[in-house]
C-alpha cells in the first residue's frame, strides 16, 4: 500500500544532504514509515526479550533495510513481506557481538543519526563500537518527511476517523444520569475495536465536569456515575493501517444552563476561526493565536490551558505543534488537530477535536462528526 522504497531515497538524499552515514532506528513511527516494521499496541510498562536493546534496523545508502532482532521479536511481531536482511539474536547468543559485527559491517561512519526512543544501552553500544563518530537525531531526517501526507496516508487517516465519528454516535445516547464514565470509555474501545481499529491510539478519556464537581480535566477517567448539570467530554482515537486520529467531544447531561450554552458556542466559534485561519505558509501559531483569540474576547481565556493542536499521522503527537512557540509554515498535505476547550473546575469543561488537513485552499476536516450541541435526558 506504501511505497517504502520511494521513501527510503528521500531519506537516503536527505542524508546526504546532512552529511549523516548511517541511521539507527528502534521499533517506532519512523521505522514503520520507512520499512514497514509495525509496532506493537502501546503498553503501560516495557516489553521486553532477552537482548531486546539491539532490536532495530541500520538504514544506509547503497544498502538494503538491515534489521537486528531478537529471536522473540522474530518469532511474533516481524510482519510478512518485511524487505531487507535480517539478523536474528536468539536468547544463548553473544548479542553484543552480533550487533558489533553488523555494526561494523557498515564500515566507517562518522555522522550517525538515531531513532528518538533508540534504547539507551543501544546508544551506549553504538557509540562503543563506532568510536568517535558525531550523534545526531534522526528526527532531523525523518520527521519533514513525514509532515504532508500522500494520498494512501490521507486516505488511511479518514478512516481512523471515520471510526472515531461512528464510535460516538452509537455511544453518545449513553451518557445520561447514571451511566459511569468507565462504562462510557469500555463502549468507546469496544465499538472502535469492532469497527477495526486494532487499538487505540492513546487512552481513552471520558470526564465530567460542572458545577456538582470540583473535578479537573486532569482526571481523564473515573469510576463515579454521571449527574445532571455535567458536560462529559471525550478524547480517543482509533488507528488504520498505523495512522492514527483524535477525537472529542462534550456531550451534556440534561438541559444545560444559559452560561454552559455559551460556552459552548464560544469553544466551537473558536474552532471554526483556528481552521479558517489555515493556509499553506502560514504559521502553525497563528493558527493558535486565532483560536485562542475567541476565546480570549470571550473572557474565557484563563480557562483554555493548553495549546491547540498537533501534527498526527503513523504517532498521535507529531511535530510541528499548533501552539505558540512554534512558527512552522504550514504547507499543504499536513494533517494536525484543532482542539480547544474550556475546562472551568466546579461550572464546566467543553472540548472539541477534530483532524485539519492543509490543503491548497484552506483547512479540511477529515471528521465528519457534527459540532452541535447534545444534551440527553
Amino acid at each position: 500500500m506504501f511505497d517504502y522504497e520511494t521513501r527510503r531515497k528521500s531519506l537516503f538524499e536527505r542524508m546526504g544532504e546532512l552529511g549523516v552515514d548511517l541511521v539507527f532506528l528502534p521499533p517506532s513511527g519512523d521505522l514503520e514509515y520507512l520499512t514497514g516494521f509495525k509496532r506493537r499496541a502501546p503498553a503501560f510498562g516495557n516489553i521486553e526479550y532477552a537482548h531486546s536493546w539491539v532490536t532495530g534496523c541500520f538504514l544506509a545508502p547503497g544498502h538494503e533495510p538491515t534489521f537486528v532482532l531478537p529471536r522473540m521479536v522474530v518469532a511474533f511481531d516481524t510482519p510478512d513481506g518485511l524487505t531487507g536482511d535480517v539478523t536474528v539474536v536468539a536468547e544463548t547468543d553473544d548479542g553484543r557481538e552480533i550487533f558489533r559485527r553488523v555494526t561494523k559491517s557498515f564500515g566507517s561512519v562518522g555522522k550517525l543519526a538515531i531513532g528518538a526512543r533508540t534504547w539507551g544501552d543501544t546508544v551506549t553500544a553504538l557509540l562503543g563500537m563506532l568510536g568517535s563518530c558525531e550523534l545526531v537525531s534522526a528526527d532531523r531526517l525523518v520527521n519533514p518527511m513525514r509532515r504532508v501526507k500522500s494520498p494512501e496516508e490521507l486516505e488511511a487517516m479518514t478512516k481512523a476517523c471515520r471510526i472515531v465519528d461512528e464510535t460516538l454516535a452509537v455511544v453518545s445516547p449513553s451518557v445520561r444520569a447514571g451511566t459511569t464514565e468507565l462504562e462510557l470509555a469500555r463502549d468507546v474501545d469496544f465499538h472502535m475495536r469492532t469497527l477495526g481499529s486494532p487499538t487505540p491510539s492513546f487512552d481513552t478519556g471520558v470526564f465530567s465536569m460542572g458545577a456538582a464537581s470540583e473535578r479537573d480535566a486532569t482526571v481523564r477517567l473515573s469510576a463515579g456515575e454521571l449527574v445532571a448539570g455535567m458536560g462529559v467530554s471525550f478524547d480517543f482515537g482509533a488507528v488504520v493501517d498505523g495512522y492514527c486520529s483524535d477525537f472529542g467531544r462534550t456531550v451534556h447531561v440534561g438541559t444545560p444552563s444559559a452560561e454552559y450554552e455559551r460556552v459552548y458556542e464560544v469553544v466551537m466559534a473558536a474552532q471554526a476561526a483556528g481552521i479558517a485561519a489555515v493556509r499553506p505558509g502560514v504559521p502553525a501559531s497563528r493558527v493558535h493565536a486565532e483560536t485562542r483569540r475567541v476565546i480570549v474576547d470571550a473572557g474565557l481565556g484563563e480557562w483554555f490551558r493548553h495549546r491547540t493542536g498537533h501534527c498526527i499521522g503513523l504517532d498521535v503527537h507529531e511535530r510541528p505543534f499548533i501552539s505558540e512557540e512554534d512558527h512552522t509554515p504550514l504547507e499543504a498535505g499536513m494533517t494536525f488537530t484543532v482542539e480547544p476547550s474550556v475546562f472551568r473546575p466546579g461550572h464546566y469543561g467543553v472540548r472539541v477535536e477534530d483532524v485539519v488537513v492543509c490543503e491548497p485552499s484552506g483547512g479540511r476536516k477529515l471528521n465528519e462528526y457534527p459540532v452541535t450541541l447534545v444534551a440527553n435526558g
